[in-house]
């Protein structure tokens, strides 16, 4: 059986740069945003951008896929770090919300028949699922939070307030997220 050849280091790097200025750019543009400016803020010519995203419904999908694994990799580090579980967790749901806040678009491509975005929502339950839960876990264990939640319904609801925040700039959904984590606190 073939050995799979590995990228070359500038080729990763080139697609590591792309994923990076695509997530910024679809927070001010959308994922409907020219490829020319994604591969511009990159600093990479469109026939790169191609090389490593032959349609937009790809690119959408490593964007997608990297962030995740931002969001999945920092809760450990973030448990290991903070003070006490519950602002391990708390900053936590502060990078899950920027996730799910700067997905313009985002939503209505997963919801396409675009057969490439159909595993998306599963990946991202089973990625986050885990690490919600170990904070969780760990907060509850500490003390510092109530023990009935589950981090289904706690990615649900925080994801449920995102909603609608693109649609009315008079609302800010961090606000009500705050509010929520402070329901969760334990009875001191």
């Amino acid at each position: 059986m073939p050995v799979p050849s590995k990228k070359r280091s500038d080729a990763v790097r080139n697609e590591q740069t792309l994923l990076t200025a695509a997530a910024e750019v679809f927070v001010t543009s959308g994922v409907d945003a020219p490829i020319r400016e994604i591969a511009g803020k990159a600093g990479v010519g469109v026939g790169t951008f191609y090389r490593h995203f032959p349609t937009r419904a790809d690119l959408i999908t490593a964007v997608y896929r990297y962030q995740i694994e931002e969001c999945a990799e920092a809760g450990p580090t973030l448990l290991a770090d903070a003070d006490t579980p519950f602002d391990a967790l708390r900053r936590w749901i502060d990078m899950f919300t920027d996730f799910l806040v700067t997905k313009h678009g985002l939503a209505d491509a997963l919801r396409s028949d675009d057969a490439t975005f159909a595993a998306l929502h599963t990946y991202f339950l089973d990625r986050l699922g885990p690490v919600a839960t170990r904070l969780i876990d760990a907060a509850v264990a500490a003390g510092d939070i109530r023990s009935d939640i589950s981090a289904y319904e706690l990615m649900r609801g925080v994801g449920n307030l995102c909603v609608g925040r693109d649609l009315d700039p008079r609302y800010e959904p961090r606000r009500l997220i705050a509010v929520l984590l402070d329901g969760l606190r334990a009875p001191q």
